[in-house]
């Protein structure tokens, strides 16, 4: 069963991974033909607040959890390749 914090940390990681979706379309529109920057200005910011997020709600599932330093690593790097 999952608690609150481990609940929070797999909400967090699906929503950075939707903002970084969106933060994707968004540079594809400003630098695609249509040249407009308002996805990445609205997406930008979302998905940056997210990623701190992550990384702090991974830090603290991994002490309340017991992570090894392994999995704590894993659990940080996986924010940086797309939608790991």
């Amino acid at each position: 069963m999952r608690d609150g914090w481990t609940r929070a940390f797999v909400v967090v990681a699906f929503a950075e991974a939707c903002s970084w979706a969106a933060l994707l379309a968004g540079m594809a529109v400003k630098y695609g033909p249509p040249g407009n920057e308002i996805g990445v200005k609205i997406f930008g910011p979302i998905h940056g607040g997210l990623f701190v997020l992550y990384g702090l709600l991974a830090l603290l599932a991994a002490r309340r959890r017991r992570w090894t330093l392994v999995q704590t690593g894993l659990a940080l790097a996986a924010a940086v390749p797309p939608f790991a």
